[in-house]
């Protein structure tokens, strides 16, 4: 079975215990206004230019035999200054695993493992179940905006050992007009989720004046209870990439603030 990645992590520290590696599957039925992988939205494979390293010299113009460029009608390997790259890669879950094993032993030292991130994993959902499966008794995370049917959620979560679940707002309209999707069914999977028995912990992206609200976090800590959350602060170079992407970033330049965030909850982290 094949999947579409866009990216492998080494050594990441802050997508679940010890040291981990992170996989970046590609796609996203969300578009969160302050998403920081634009990268990964669409499910397909797409090339990025990087136009301010671009000196017009037109080589990548020039007819190229690579097979990998005939999508993009351009060599995307011509170029001197690195202005071209494709993101996603098909790769089948054996390929897939047999990479994640190289790690293996780092896994046994760091006492950590794969997290399966994205985009988000669950539009993959055959293709995720089939990767855990490959990759045994290896310790694994997924992190999840949490907006699939229960049945795909329940699923796939099942195959894994802890389930970071975002929850970014709680209000059904602010989560419409800033995701683009209304959040029932991301409330309903966190329901079933929180009487699962699974562990799990709830992330929540700080953005300033959309999720850091009192009004929000107030909301959020009343869904949370005294489960774990983790507080992600706003990255604020997360539009950087949006322009080689082809696509505009609107929140432009915030940051967060402290003294917004503290005190909500029972049983929460601030992830810097």
């Amino acid at each position: 079975m094949e999947g579409t990645i866009f990216d492998i992590k080494e050594f990441s520290i802050h997508d679940g215990p010890g040291m981990r590696v992170t996989v970046f599957m590609k796609g996203c039925p969300l578009r969160c206004a302050w998403c920081h992988n634009p990268e990964g939205l669409k499910p397909q494979p797409q090339l990025l230019y990087k136009k301010n390293l671009c000196s017009s010299c037109g080589n990548c113009l020039i007819p190229c035999a690579h097979s990998e460029c005939r999508p993009w009608k351009r060599c995307i390997h011509a170029c001197a200054n690195g202005c071209l790259a494709v993101s996603g890669r098909r790769v089948t879950e054996k390929e897939l695993a047999k990479e994640i094993f190289q790690y293996r032993e780092f896994f046994e030292l760091a006492e950590g493992g794969v997290t399966i991130s994205g985009g988000e994993p669950l539009l993959q959902a055959d293709f995720v179940c089939a990767l855990a499966k490959r990759l045994g008794g290896m310790h694994k995370v997924i992190q999840t905006s949490g907006y699939a049917d229960t049945e795909i959620y329940r699923r796939v979560t099942d195959r894994f050992d802890l389930v970071m679940q975002d929850i970014k707002l709680a209000d059904p309209e602010m989560h419409r007009e800033y995701t683009g999707v209304d959040n029932e069914l991301i409330l309903r999977n966190i329901e079933y989720l929180k009487r699962s028995g699974k562990r799990f912990v709830f992330r929540v992206p700080l953005i300033p004046e959309i999720t850091d609200t009192p009004e929000n976090l107030m909301r959020i800590s009343e869904i949370a209870g005294d489960f774990p959350v983790e507080l992600l602060k706003y990255n604020p170079l997360a539009g950087a990439k949006y322009d080689m992407a082809g696509m505009r970033f609107s929140l432009g330049e915030i940051r967060n603030r402290r003294d917004r965030f503290e005190g909500y909850f029972q049983n929460a982290v601030l992830v810097e």
